[in-house]
């Protein structure tokens, strides 16, 4: 499977793709890892060192182990939020639900073109590491992924 992955990867025509692509591809190995929820002392220092700082003022949280990292969980303003670190505690990504209408102005152009009837049901916006945004919008039966400035990238049905 990663080899097809790593094929059509290879595939696209611009490094910018590629790029955008394989980080959505990341995102969604990330997600569908079957996370085990964990007591926070079998978490390692080093990851509740980092989301302490990071977070200082979130205290609620449920931790989860995805594969070999560690993911948090938590509600900020009623919207679900997740990051997850690497046991040496480097960030690997965070994702967060947002409002549909804190979606770029682009992105809901895009739907509103190419999807007339359809209304985004929900929204989320994932960062890695490198600070690469790449933002969901659900709509019935699809995922679109735009990037930071809200070009489509590419649509998954869900």
């Amino acid at each position: 499977l990663i080899e097809l992955v790593l094929y059509h990867i290879n595939a696209l025509t611009t490094k910018k793709m590629k790029k955008y692509v394989l980080l959505i591809v990341i995102t969604g190995f990330i997600t569908l890892a079957h996370a085990q929820s964990i007591d926070v002392q079998d978490v390692p220092e080093t990851v509740t060192d980092a989301f302490s700082k990071a977070y200082p003022t979130i205290s609620d949280v449920d931790w989860s182990k995805e594969g070999i990292n560690y993911a948090v969980s938590y509600a900020e303003n009623k919207l679900g939020r997740s990051v997850t670190w690497a046991a040496s505690g480097d960030l690997i990504g965070a994702k967060e639900e947002i409002v549909i209408s804190e979606l770029p102005i682009t992105a809901m152009v895009y739907v509103k073109k190419n999807y007339n009837e359809e209304v985004v049901k929900d929204a989320s916006k994932n960062t890695d590491a490198q600070g690469t945004v790449i933002y969901k919008a659900e709509i019935t039966g699809m995922d679109l992924f735009f990037d930071s400035d809200g070009n489509f990238l590419k649509s998954v049905d869900n």
